[in-house]
C-alpha cells in the first residue's frame, strides 16, 4: 500500500461549532474492492491520504472511477475489504461525505432555488423533523456567500451557468460542514474560464482543510488542480504527487497513445 499520509496544517471550517476532528483526519482503503451485480470493476484498492489534499482519480472510461467514488459515498456497497475515516467506519461519519454527482444526472429543471438547494446541506443535522433554526440559515448563508452565489440565491438551478452549478452544490457541501468532497466528473461540460475557477476552488477548499476527491479525465491541467493522484484501471497502478503518478511510464499502461489529452 502506497501512503501519502501526512498532517494537516490547519483546521477544518466548522461554521456551526459542529465536532471537531483531532490529528491527520486520515481516509484509509484497505483492500477495497467493489462492483455490480457481483462483477468487481475495482479491486485490491489500498490508500491512505489525508486532509488538505485533493486527490484525481484518473484512468479511462470503465477504469472504475466512478464506482470508487460512489463507493466512498456510499452508494455502492463494497464487496471487500475497508473504508476508515479516521480509524472508524466511514460510512458510520456520512454527514462528513458529500457526494457531488456528474452534472448529466441532475434533472436541472427541478422547481428548486439554490437557496433550498444548498439549505438541504443542513438535512443530516436536522433530523427528519426539526426545522432550519437561526443557527442553519446563518450557516447556509456564509455558505452561499463562500461560493459566490448570495446575489443568485432565489434563482433556479437550472438557470445557472455550469460553473454555476457546480458551486451551488459545493455550497450545499459547505453547508452540511462535510469533510469529504466527492466530485465525480466536476469539469465535465464547463468552457475554460469556468473549468479554471472551479479548479481554484477546489484548491482553495483542500487547503482550508478539507479532502478533495475528484475523477478527472484532462492530463494536461490535473498537475494545476490536484496534489495527489490515483491512476486507475480496475487495480490502482500508481498513487503519490500528481507529477510523479503522472509520468509517461506509468501513463503508457493505461492510456493508448490516442486516449492521452
Amino acid at each position: 500500500m502506497v501512503d501519502a499520509h501526512e498532517h494537516c496544517g490547519h483546521d477544518h471550517i466548522c461554521w456551526g461549532g459542529g465536532h471537531h476532528h483531532e490529528g491527520g483526519h486520515e481516509l484509509r482503503l484497505e483492500d477495497v474492492s467493489a462492483g455490480y451485480g457481483g462483477q468487481k470493476a475495482i479491486e485490491g484498492i489500498s490508500l491512505s491520504i489525508t486532509c488538505g489534499h485533493a486527490l484525481a482519480l484518473i484512468g479511462p472510461n470503465g477504469a472504475g472511477k466512478s464506482t470508487l467514488l460512489h463507493a466512498l459515498a456510499g452508494l455502492r456497497p463494497i464487496l471487500t475489504g475497508r473504508i476508515l475515516w479516521n480509524g472508524a467506519p466511514l460510512h458510520d461519519v456520512r454527514r462528513e461525505i458529500a457526494f457531488l454527482p456528474q452534472r448529466s444526472e441532475v434533472d436541472w429543471n427541478f422547481p428548486i432555488t439554490v437557496r433550498r438547494l444548498v439549505e438541504m446541506g443542513r438535512y443530516p443535522a436536522l433530523g427528519p423533523w426539526r426545522p432550519m433554526g437561526a443557527h442553519d440559515c446563518d450557516i447556509v448563508d456564509k455558505a452561499l456567500d463562500a461560493l459566490e452565489m448570495t446575489d443568485l440565491q432565489h434563482r433556479q438551478i437550472g438557470e445557472l451557468s455550469g460553473g454555476q452549478q457546480q458551486r451551488a452544490f459545493l455550497a450545499r457541501a459547505l453547508a452540511q460542514e462535510a469533510h469529504i468532497l466527492l466530485l465525480d466528473e466536476p469539469f465535465g461540460g464547463l468552457d475554460v474560464p469556468g473549468a479554471e475557477s472551479l479548479g481554484a476552488l477546489l484548491r482553495s477548499l483542500a487547503r482550508e482543510g478539507r479532502l478533495v476527491v475528484a475523477s478527472h479525465h484532462d492530463l494536461a491541467t490535473a498537475a494545476q488542480v490536484f496534489d495527489r493522484a490515483l491512476l486507475l484501471r480496475k487495480r490502482a497502478l500508481a498513487y503519490g504527487d500528481t507529477a510523479e503518478v503522472l509520468t509517461p511510464q506509468n501513463l503508457q499502461q493505461v492510456f493508448p497513445a490516442s486516449e492521452r489529452a
